[in-house]
């Protein structure tokens, strides 16, 4: 197996905030260190990565690993070559 492979989670989320109002996602992509995440571990990377302020409840569905490369780090190393 090779280890340089890189994963992505891919779901839909839906994020219930306690002032009132919500957030929807599909097809969502985030970045993950190794081949899978735990719903809670998901959620609250979204919540950080978002910097979303006074959630209730966040409810993930529809989740799967998809393996393709990380999308940060081809980001940041093109706004380094941009400075």
């Amino acid at each position: 197996m090779d280890a340089t492979v890189q994963h992505r989670v891919v779901f839909d989320f839906e994020i219930g905030f306690g002032n009132g109002g919500g957030l929807r996602g599909w097809d969502f992509r985030l970045d993950i260190e190794g081949r899978d995440i735990d719903d809670a571990a998901l959620a609250r990377r979204i919540v950080e990565d978002m910097r979303l302020l006074m959630v209730e409840t966040v409810r993930v569905r529809n989740k799967r690993i998809v393996a393709e490369p990380h999308k940060r780090a081809a980001a940041a190393s093109q706004g380094e070559q941009r400075q």
